[in-house]
């Protein structure tokens, strides 16, 4: 379903969504304002769910064992040496 809405774009936004439609990259301004409303929609469900990607890593993490500084330098020190041998 289509609905027909009323909007105001500025006048330098106007001129760049006529100068697409010119060069055949879309077939009117609606087109191109349908465009760049999916783009900002897929940008805001990748953001989502980079957030909520980051919040579970960051609940695994607190939910596990707590390594200090000085025994994450002695695991990475023995790791290094156990490589180079």
């Amino acid at each position: 379903m289509t609905i027909k809405s009323s909007i105001s774009l500025r006048d330098e936004q106007h001129a760049f969504a006529k100068e697409l439609v010119a060069a055949g990259q879309y077939a009117s301004l609606s087109a191109v304002i349908q465009q760049g409303l999916d783009l900002l929609r897929q940008r805001e469900m990748d953001a989502r769910a980079d957030r909520l990607a980051l919040k579970t890593l960051l609940e695994e993490r607190m939910a596990g064992k707590f390594v200090s500084g000085s025994d994450l330098r002695a695991q990475l020190a023995a790791r290094r040496s156990t490589h180079r041998s």
